[in-house]
């Protein structure tokens, strides 16, 4: 089928590569990694600083991984995407050729331009490896920690280094943790239990301007610090596929097949704008297990087979001190709530035209698979399903004819 040409090292890619090989075992893969790491598991970074694992148990796929694919890595930044000619230049200016090429480029940390960060010496980002390793070298017992930023980026950092420093403060414009994922009453009964653990907000606020080791306030209040970490936000890095003409909005315009509006140019991953099924939109998917899917299914149509992804949702699920959350799918304002507490865990189903349109579960989360299901798949609730919801969901919400899919000919 002739030369695949991946840009970008992450999930997205491997998905990339072994959806090309489920197709094609024969033709040359190269892949252009930013990184100079082999392939590794990037929402492992907080737990490596909090020594729950190591740089070993973070590989996302076997060392020989590339060997058995066939794949030959290179590592370097593209610079250039020339479409008429097929070509990609890296900044050391060698030119790499393509037939079929995925993007694969991810995200990258959105810096506000904060006034006198240059002042800041010890100031971090946290979405890579290397910005983990950066940061724990600067650790220290006694380190005053300022995280700006209270999203699953801010508070993951938050959790991982809160052991190896001496106090950790995170502030936010939002006035509730994990503001994109959570809504009001569920982010409070996460912000408890990380106030227990000795975390500090300041929520409603944000820094707005540095001045060496201290940060002043919107509220015009002041915080000393010795380490700065910014977890603003990210943007999708869609910079090569705009200079090569595919159209570009928040991420990358791709269709259900993961094709740009360039032919024979692919996209899959943080970078790329793909369906939402839960919300009938069109918006960044910026997850690990849909960045693999889409670039599986990028992968088999680059090698002439045929695959089609309509069907991704939002989803999340993450852990913080032992408390576990999933969230997936949408919380419209006019669907019906249903809504259990126990302890320091809730559970909050959103079911509007007779379908789970979205839920958030804090504490108990064994049978968020279930629901994630019945969200994406869009499944009609009957009376008596939606009381099996409430009570405790199975595979026997799911028709026999859905079951027999699920359970592989089994009812």
């Amino acid at each position: 089928m002739g030369e695949y040409l991946i840009i970008g090292n992450g999930t997205a890619a491997v998905g990339c590569i072994e959806g090309i090989r489920s197709t094609d075992r024969e033709s040359g893969i190269t892949v252009i990694s930013a990184e100079e790491h082999h392939v590794y598991s990037r929402p492992l970074i907080s737990y490596y600083l909090e020594g729950k694992t190591d740089l070993e148990r973070m590989l996302y796929r076997p060392k020989d991984f590339y060997g058995k694919n066939g794949v030959k890595l290179i590592y370097g930044r593209a610079e250039k995407l020339d479409p008429k000619k097929r070509t990609v230049t890296l900044a050391d200016k060698q030119k790499k050729t393509f037939d079929k090429l995925c993007i694969c480029t991810g995200s990258s940390p959105f810096v506000p331009k904060f006034e006198g960060l240059e002042t800041v010496k010890k100031h971090f980002t946290f979405m890579t490896l290397d910005d983990s390793l950066a940061l724990e070298k600067a650790l220290t017992k006694d380190s005053r920690v300022l995280i700006v930023g209270a999203g699953l980026i801010g508070l993951k950092c938050a959790e991982g280094i809160m052991g190896r420093v001496g106090s950790v403060t995170v502030c936010d414009l939002a006035d509730r943790v994990l503001s994109s994922i959570l809504d009001s009453e569920c982010a409070a009964v996460m912000q408890e239990h990380l106030e227990k653990q000795g975390m500090k907000f300041m929520l409603g606020d944000t820094a707005v301007k540095f001045k060496g080791n201290k940060a002043f306030m919107k509220s015009g209040a002041e915080v000393g610090f010795d380490i700065l970490v910014l977890a603003v936000g990210v943007r999708a890095e869609t910079g090569l596929a705009a200079q090569a003409g595919c159209e570009v909005n928040r991420g990358i315009i791709i269709n259900d097949t993961m094709q740009t509006t360039v032919n024979d140019i692919y996209a899959a991953g943080d970078c790329s704008e793909g369906y939402d099924s839960s919300t009938g939109t069109n918006r960044v998917l910026a997850i690990l297990p849909n960045a693999y899917m889409q670039g599986r299914c990028a992968g088999i149509n680059m090698a002439g087979g045929e695959s089609s992804l309509n069907d991704l949702i939002p989803m999340n699920s993450i852990g913080f001190f032992g408390l576990h959350c999933a969230t997936a799918g949408a919380y419209p304002a006019d669907a019906d709530i249903f809504e259990e507490k126990s302890g320091n865990g809730i559970r909050r189903l959103y079911v509007k035209d007779d379908c789970l349109a979205g839920f958030i579960i804090i504490g108990d989360v064994n049978r968020a698979g279930v629901y994630t299901s019945l969200v994406r798949e869009k499944t009609r609730l009957d009376e008596r399903a939606l009381e099996m919801l409430k009570a405790s969901p199975s595979l026997a919400i799911f028709s026999p004819e859905i079951r027999r899919r699920k359970l592989g000919g089994a009812v």
